[in-house]
């Protein structure tokens, strides 16, 4: 090192050379690295309470879109079939059963007040998960 400094001196004379010293050179402390690590550690914790969130919302929209589908279905059985052979009662359907969940499939059909010629028809889809949900569906069908 002292060889480098002479050789620096009789190349540069008029220059002053500062060498600095290994201990001054600017780094990161062990207290800014923990502070880091901390700040790090409640960000990853923060994630992950919203991916548990995201994924219970993506089931929920999912048995929600089942039930829609259940409802629909049976909707389309209705109008396949005659207008007169519509009952008008309460009427269940046997349950459907999907992986872990059951359906349960209840519709009416009644005449409309003011035109015989309309039946109003509801459609009440209910399952259960941790909670107990339901989906209702009114439609008309003419003669």
């Amino acid at each position: 090192m002292d060889y480098l400094v002479c050789l620096l001196q009789k190349n540069y004379p008029k220059r002053r050379l500062k060498m600095y010293n290994s201990l001054k050179s600017r780094g990161f402390t062990l207290i800014e690295v923990l502070i880091s690590l901390v700040i790090l550690a409640v960000s990853l914790l923060a994630l992950a309470g919203l991916m548990t969130a995201t994924t219970k919302n993506t089931t929920a929209g999912g048995r929600l879109t089942e039930a829609a589908t259940l409802a629909q279905d049976k909707l389309e059985e209705l109008r396949a079939i005659h207008w007169e052979n519509i009952p008008l009662k309460e009427t269940r359907d046997t349950p459907e059963t999907r992986p872990g969940f059951q359906y349960e499939r209840i519709w009416k059909a009644r005449l409309n007040a003011t035109n015989p010629d309309i039946k109003e028809v509801e459609i009440t889809v209910r399952w259960t998960d941790t909670t107990p949900h339901s989906l209702r569906f009114f439609s008309a069908l003419s003669r």
